[in-house]
């Protein structure tokens, strides 16, 4: 999701340019080797453990399944995903990691590719071990060549990622199956974990030639099926229209604890449509089998037909205890009218989520009061004396309502409090230098209509906010929507050419350097980073930093809830709303594990199995 031409071609060409390739560089201290790396404290599992504990080992291998992908892909190219073209979904499926994360731990992870990992106690380097067994598809071992070529296309390629890697200097091959990465700076305690999730590509195959005879290029799109090394393969496609993973009969790790009781479904289709209505239609006919709803009147009135009575269909919900969310309209403060945050204040009282959660809602989500909402990280109240020790060295930079208002978003409970509301609206808005005009409102140094045009690419958001314009007109504010193709959405986006989007963040239990990426100056103008707001704020950058180089839990808890807080008081986005459960549907044929991991969410496909032939369908529903 990013701009200055310039910053980013030469900041990816420093990083590439300094990540290079030193064949059994003598290593600077004895490696002591781990199974596994844990943020904070240690991993949970012995180093002889056997299995995760919450995977059924005696699941069956066999079924298919099929599901809905909105939208249209052209890639296959993980590498350029979010720069270029659109990337299909599942490609991840098709590719080991050095490590695997546990589902049951906040932030341990345990060799995969990597049968062992050593870094020093200031973690200023790290060094995995590579497994014997590791292979390609095509029989190929994978080797440190593959890693360090990961890591450098990532890096020059994916801003995300090279935001993500940005403290590697260095990687290098250190022994036969060794490769050793070093950091620019110590202390950073999740490095270690961060490495650990790289996807390793084939070098070989990325450097080799296609059936036509044609060098591939790793910084272009491609519908050529890339060679993998994990569970699933590429069996089937047809750009725009479908893919079909099926398991890879002679995958090399399907016996490693960390894989024992996962990739049970032998086939996963995805099948690509344009309206999301449609695809609700095609799991009620019984087309698709497994379904994510994030509608909730579909939740509450959809669910009807005769395959559900029957029970033939089966709704759970599933806790989300491992990321915290961000929903709002964000607004692009690159552009002058939306730099002042009363003006951007002004936005959330107009805004009436009361009655558009009980009229669109049906009364089913809360408001987000946090960029970390539904975790520990989310601030509350006053800031706690631990809170007060991180914002002290910026008090003058971040406003005064930090320190002294708990963070709040206006409620409108009836209509004397949305004319209240407004009111506010009105008085920042003319205090932010705001005008009436013949009836209009006008900026300051204009004698123009304030105009505001709210980006979309998903057509269930444009009902949200025809709801909200109302109330933005009553304000002299004339509030356009925009509704383009996956496209054009994504080259807006890349360009920075918008005024208000729908902005999803989402944080694991222990940020880091991700949020540098979301939120940090360096980001800011990075065509492709997560910065959409366009945040450069020193404030924001020093507490950023507190969370990358916290050395324990709770100086990482303090650190991001202090940040929590200066976002907030900035006003940068109106927040939206929260559930905290993922509702799923599915026709019943799959099972889970009974004690499903904690962190996993629904863990759909990776740890259910298909344990039934789908029942005989005669029509809609039937």
């Amino acid at each position: 999701m990013v701009t200055r031409r310039s910053f980013i071609e030469a900041g990816a060409a420093a990083a590439f340019a300094s990540v290079t390739k030193v064949s059994f560089s003598a290593p600077t201290e004895a490696p002591t080797w781990q199974h596994g790396i844990s943020i904070f404290g240690s991993p949970r599992y012995r180093a002889e453990f056997r299995q995760f504990e919450y995977v059924n080992a005696s699941a069956p291998k066999g079924g298919a399944t099929r599901q809905a992908a909105i939208g249209t892909f052209d890639s296959f190219n993980l590498v350029v995903a979010g720069v270029k073209g659109d990337l299909v979904v599942g490609i991840k499926l098709i590719y080991d990691t050095l490590m695997v994360p546990s589902l049951d731990e906040a932030a341990s992870e345990y060799g995969l590719i990597a049968e062992a990992v050593s870094y020093p106690a200031n973690r200023a380097w790290v060094r995995f071990r590579l497994r014997e067994a590791a292979r390609w598809h095509d029989g190929k071992p994978i080797s440190p060549a593959d890693v360090i070529f990961s890591l450098n296309a990532f890096k020059k390629l994916h801003p995300q990622l090279a935001a993500y890697y940005r403290h590697v200097i260095r990687a290098e091959q250190t022994g036969e199956r060794e490769v050793m990465f070093t950091f620019d700076k110590p202390s950073i305690h999740e490095l270690p974990y961060v490495i650990g999730q790289l996807t390793v590509l084939p070098q070989h195959w990325w450097e080799g030639k296609n059936r036509a005879g044609n060098r591939r290029d790793i910084s272009q799109t491609t519908l050529d099926p890339p060679l993998g090394s994990g569970a699933y393969r590429i069996k089937a496609f047809e750009a725009d229209r479908f893919i079909l993973y099926q398991l890879f009969a002679d995958y090399w790790a399907r016996d490693l604890p960390v894989k024992i009781g996962t990739a049970n479904i032998r086939e996963l289709r995805f099948d690509y449509f344009r309206d999301p209505g449609v695809a609700f239609q095609a799991f009620q006919a019984g087309v698709l089998d497994w379904r994510i709803e994030n509608v909730a009147k579909h939740w509450v009135t959809g669910y009807v037909f005769p395959a559900v009575l029957q029970k033939r269909v089966v709704r759970e919900e599933f806790a989300i205890r491992n990321i915290g969310t961000m929903q709002g309209f964000a607004f692009n403060t690159r552009r002058l009218k939306f730099q002042d945050p009363r003006v951007r204040r002004a936005f959330n009282f107009a805004f009436d989520f009361e009655r558009i959660n009980q009229q669109l809602f049906y009364g089913l989500y809360t408001r987000i009061t946090s960029y970390y909402e539904g975790t520990e990280l989310a601030s509350s109240g006053l800031p706690r004396p631990r809170e007060l020790e991180v914002l002290e060295p910026v008090r003058s930079l971040v406003p005064p309502e930090v320190f002294t208002t708990p963070y709040w978003n206006p409620i409108n409970a009836d209509e004397k409090a949305i004319r209240a509301n407004l009111l506010e609206a009105v008085r920042l808005l003319f205090e932010a230098g705001f005008r009436v005009k013949d009836l209009v409102l006008v900026p300051p140094g204009s004698n123009e209509q304030f105009s505001v045009e709210f980006l979309i690419g998903d057509q269930s958001l444009e009902g949200i906010i025809l709801f909200y314009q109302p109330a933005l007109r009553r304000l002299g504010i004339n509030a356009v929507v925009r509704l383009v193709d996956d496209v054009q959405y994504t080259n807006r986006l890349r360009d920075w050419d918008f005024d208000i989007i729908v902005a999803v963040w989402q944080t694991s239990l222990t940020p880091g350097n991700e949020q540098q990426d979301y939120w940090g100056s360096l980001s800011s103008d990075v065509p492709g980073s997560a910065n959409l707001i366009g945040i450069r704020n020193p404030a924001v950058d020093a507490l950023v930093d507190r969370i990358v180089f916290a050395d324990n839990r709770d100086d990482l808890v303090a650190a991001t809830r202090a940040l929590d807080r200066v976002l907030l008081w900035n006003h940068y986005v109106v927040p939206h709303w929260d559930f905290g459960h993922l509702r799923t549907a599915r026709w019943d044929k799959f099972s889970h594990p009974k004690n499903m991991p904690k962190y996993g969410i629904s863990a759909f496909p990776e740890l259910w199995w298909w344990h039934a032939a789908p029942p005989a369908r005669t029509g809609r529903g039937e």
